[in-house]
């Protein structure tokens, strides 16, 4: 007698094997996908296949099928992978295999891939398959033989869980949130002191982009050397030589505060140096609100991007500093488009305790968003990163809460703690990073020095989209 079998369980919580002496003629197991992008691309990350006939739909264009198709052996692994986890499944050895492929795959077919046991050999336990792919339309795309050695003991254990695989690449996150300024005009950017490679490369690629009209200010012999020497084209571009950095950071701020300039561009100096001119209270560029910084960062496991703030400007703020600080960051994320933003505002935990002051500051603004001090936002605190930002980290530890595992915000308790999450992030879960300065007079993009031109750009946008929307607030109606 024969049986059937359906490769339809995920992560369930055991399976077991067909072992020799169970297999039967007859016997068969199938699994119905329907192809999608993401499955050549993972096939591809894994193989280093990167055929653009199977990837690139414009180059497919061109091609006999017109359109794209399936790798080959994509196929066949999805064959194989009936024969280790269905049939005959654990401990099942691939001896051989004879495929003939028919027809092509395009991504969008619902195909069923299926084998059938065909011959027993008992002598070396060895079973052979019929091979199938066959389409909707009942044709079969591929066909052939499997040969494995078959398992000669029962096993039943619990299945192994694949882990989530990252499809999305970092060229490709950075260039979706670059998109997102599409239409709006360019900054006028004073670009301070722009004296390495990635600061200046970082300026003239966001004025390619369309994203600022950059001015820059510094040595100007030596500006131009830089872009001779990294063949950056500069000729477009005004320059206001200056002697040394300081005097960069004040011509800037002063082109702002007369208007010459929309936004401050941080290049090659120190932060100090820059921000020392920016909050001179004589010839600055404060206003009634405290200075900070947010950090966006594009964290494709966490699946939308994260706010953190303030990881560059505050070192320990008190109490009515983070709720200045919370303010500009909720009204950054109205900006870009998160009309009642989640703040988690991060402790070491999630529980009051008088020996630790952060928690007592994230429940005094909590108490403050209440009576309406800060606006725009829900708030909840204090939180540990963890449950901020995993719901079964909340779950397990009995929080319930509209923004436990769910922050779009997270205000950390000072500033060094606020780096070393933002950095771990860039550096350890390829976020795509930005950073901006808000509350002074114009928005000021603020990176590190160790940061490529890339950082440097994303960081263009917020100040695009910050102008864009204070444009439109001042417009008539």
């Amino acid at each position: 007698m024969s049986h059937s079998y359906s490769l339809d369980k995920f992560c369930s919580d055991l399976i077991e094997n067909h072992p020799f002496n169970e297999l039967a003629v007859g016997d068969n197991a199938s699994v119905v996908r329907t192809v999608t992008v993401d499955d050549l691309r993972l096939f591809a990350a894994a193989t280093g296949d990167t055929n653009p006939n199977m990837l690139d739909p414009e180059f497919a264009d061109s091609s006999i099928y017109r359109e794209v198709v399936a790798h080959g052996m994509w196929s066949g692994a999805m064959l194989v992978n009936l024969l280790g986890s269905e049939l005959p499944g654990l401990g099942t050895i691939l001896v051989d295999q004879n495929l003939r492929y028919l027809r092509p795959i395009m991504v969008g077919d619902t195909v069923t891939f299926k084998i059938t046991v065909e011959r027993k050999y008992e002598r070396t336990q060895h079973v052979l398959f019929d091979a199938e792919v066959i389409l909707e339309s009942g044709q079969r795309a591929v066909t052939g033989t499997l040969e494995v050695l078959a398992p000669s003991e029962k096993i039943s254990r619990k299945k192994l869980c694949v882990p989530k695989a990252t499809l999305s690449t970092y060229t490709e996150r950075f260039q979706a949130f670059v998109d997102t300024a599409k239409g709006m005009d360019p900054v006028i950017t004073a670009v301070i002191h722009p004296c390495d490679e990635e600061s200046l490369k970082g300026a003239v690629l966001a004025a390619e982009y369309g994203l600022i009209h950059p001015i820059l200010i510094g040595p100007a012999e030596r500006i131009r050397q830089l872009a001779q020497t990294f063949d950056l084209n500069i000729e477009p571009y005004r320059i206001v030589d200056t002697p040394y950095s300081q005097e960069s950071a004040r011509i800037g701020v002063e082109l702002a505060r007369k208007g010459e300039a929309q936004a401050l561009m941080k290049g090659s100096l120190h932060t100090d140096e820059m921000m020392s001119a920016v909050v001179d209270r004589t010839t600055g560029l404060r206003t009634a609100r405290r200075l900070s910084h947010v950090f966006r960062m594009d964290v494709h496991a966490y699946g939308k991007p994260l706010l953190i703030t303030d990881a560059a400007i505050n070192i320990y703020p008190d109490l009515m500093t983070k709720a200045d600080i919370i303010q500009n960051v909720i009204d950054l994320a109205h900006i870009l488009g998160l009309q009642d933003p989640r703040v988690a505002i991060l402790s070491a935990v999630e529980t009051i305790n008088p020996k630790i002051q952060s928690t007592l500051d994230a429940a005094a603004l909590c108490k403050m968003a209440d009576r309406g001090q800060i606006k725009g936002g829900t708030l909840d605190g204090p939180l540990a990163f963890d449950n901020a930002v995993s719901l079964d980290a909340a779950k397990t530890k009995g929080i319930k809460s509209p923004v436990a595992g769910l922050a779009d915000i997270l205000v950390v308790p000072d500033l060094e703690s606020g780096n070393m999450v933002a950095k771990q992030l860039e550096y350890l879960a390829g976020a795509v990073p930005a950073g901006i300065v808000l509350g002074a007079k114009v928005p000021i993009i603020l990176t590190s020095r160790a940061d490529h031109a890339e950082t440097r750009i994303a960081s263009c946008v917020l100040a695009v989209r910050i102008a864009d929307a204070n444009q439109k607030k001042i417009k008539p109606a």
